[in-house]
């Protein structure tokens, strides 16, 4: 049996793992309307150019003139159209207005029921969120347990760990909670 100090710490080992799903979540959130205009609406946004698939930020500025204005400017004049047409095929809910070399995209205003929709959709993701930390925390538990049949930590040790995964994944849950609050005020926020 190993002793406590040269024992792997198999929490510490899928810390990363947390965080991960932590920042995936953030991101998710990043790209959806919330009636102001945002660059993460469009920057993943991908575009054929020069005979290949790339983002719409590798080619081009994205720029915030005021809150209802998403403005881009292609870095290749040429990619104008090719940009003009990925905006279209991305079913963003606004129309790009093209002026000369400038695409412009001005968001609708949001209705009641637009905000509470996207309310909805943000508590998908959250739950979709909290399902990755548990699975995480399976992974983790199952190890821990094996761990323990295997001799290398005792039943008390293995008692204490779950504790302390226990208590971690409540702490990444209500990150996940922190974050969906705060994302459902600023969709309400007329």
């Amino acid at each position: 049996m190993l002793d406590s100090v040269s024992m792997p710490n198999r929490i510490d080992e899928h810390k990363h793992e947390f965080q991960s799903a932590l920042d995936h979540y953030q991101q998710e959130l990043k790209g959806m309307r919330t009636g102001r205009a945002n660059a993460a609406l469009v920057e993943g946004i991908r575009i054929e150019a020069y005979g290949q698939s790339m983002d719409l930020k590798s080619n081009a500025s994205v720029t915030i003139p005021d809150n209802k204005t998403i403005q881009i400017e292609p870095w290749d004049k040429s990619l104008v159209k090719d940009i003009e047409k990925a905006l279209i095929d991305a079913n963003l809910g606004m129309m790009p207005n093209v002026a000369g070399t400038v695409i412009r995209l001005v968001m609708p205003p949001m209705n009641e029921e637009n905000r509470k929709n996207m309310v909805k959709l943000v508590n998908q993701r959250e739950e979709h969120a909290k399902i990755t930390i548990r699975n995480i925390r399976e992974q983790i538990k199952n190890t821990i347990q094996n761990d323990e049949k295997a001799k290398e930590i005792s039943e008390d040790e293995k008692r204490r760990e779950l504790e302390k995964l226990d208590k971690l994944v409540s702490e990444w849950n209500a990150k996940i909670e922190k974050i969906t609050a705060d994302k459902e005020e600023e969709i309400m926020t007329v």
